[in-house]
């Protein structure tokens, strides 16, 4: 399929409804509003086309670009590639739910991470920190350095509640993912949790989020998920 007939499709999947939703959460024109699981049976057409993603990831459109990251072949991808996809990313949905999940599934995935999370930009450390709650739901535990990850803890402990809003929730599900994910520092992120508390999210005009990353962790583990790792990262 070429360009112009998947864009068509996606035009033809787009609902009113789900285009309010997309824009009640910070999308904008243009958009079609395609529900993400109405995109499988284009995906399974296609399968990964990295040429293709790029063309639709260029149009601005948030239905084509989250599109183009389950397309995407992400070990064709450099750096300077992911570094432009984010220039793009103009909210937390692109910026969380394409560029990192396509960027957690390429062996310079820490890499790249690390340097958006000491960007000091709120999307790009949103990003970095997701990309690791990607990464540490999906790898094997010995693919990680504990005391790196000891020391992320740390950074979130310290750092959370100063930080921008976006950055703030994905610095949150960083120490549940840790928690669940990454058995070695399981307890660390308990505590961690315990002593951050409840972090605010301010929403614009719609009442403030709190989140609380020690319910959400102890919901888990009364559900045994304790270690629990994802088999695929993108759908």
């Amino acid at each position: 399929m070429d360009f112009e007939m998947v864009m068509q499709e996606l035009e033809a999947l787009g609902k009113e409804r789900i285009k309010r939703t997309y824009i009640s959460n910070g999308a904008h024109e243009p958009l079609f509003g395609v529900a993400t699981g109405a995109m499988k049976p284009l995906a399974k057409k296609i399968k990964k086309n990295q040429p293709l993603a790029e063309q639709l990831y260029a149009t601005g459109n948030y239905d084509a670009m989250y599109f183009a990251g389950i397309i995407a072949d992400p070990m064709a991808m450099t750096e300077a590639d992911f570094d432009r996809w984010m220039d793009a990313a103009y909210f937390y949905m692109l910026s969380d739910y394409v560029v990192a999940v396509t960027l957690s599934e390429t062996d310079i995935a820490q890499v790249v991470a690390d340097k958006w999370i000491a960007s000091g930009e709120e999307l790009r450390m949103s990003a970095g920190w997701s990309c690791y709650c990607w990464l540490l739901g999906n790898r094997p535990d010995a693919e990680f350095s504990a005391s790196k990850i000891e020391s992320m803890l740390d950074q979130v402990e310290n750092t959370i509640q100063d930080s921008p809003d976006r950055t703030k929730s994905a610095m949150n599900n960083f120490i549940y993912t840790v928690a669940i994910s990454y058995v070695p520092l399981h307890e660390k992120a308990v505590e961690t949790a315990k002593a951050v508390g409840p972090v605010e999210i301010r929403r614009g005009t719609k009442k403030s989020s709190i989140l609380l990353a020690s319910e959400n962790i102890q919901k888990e583990l009364d559900r045994g998920k304790l270690g629990f790792k994802r088999k695929y990262v993108r759908c």
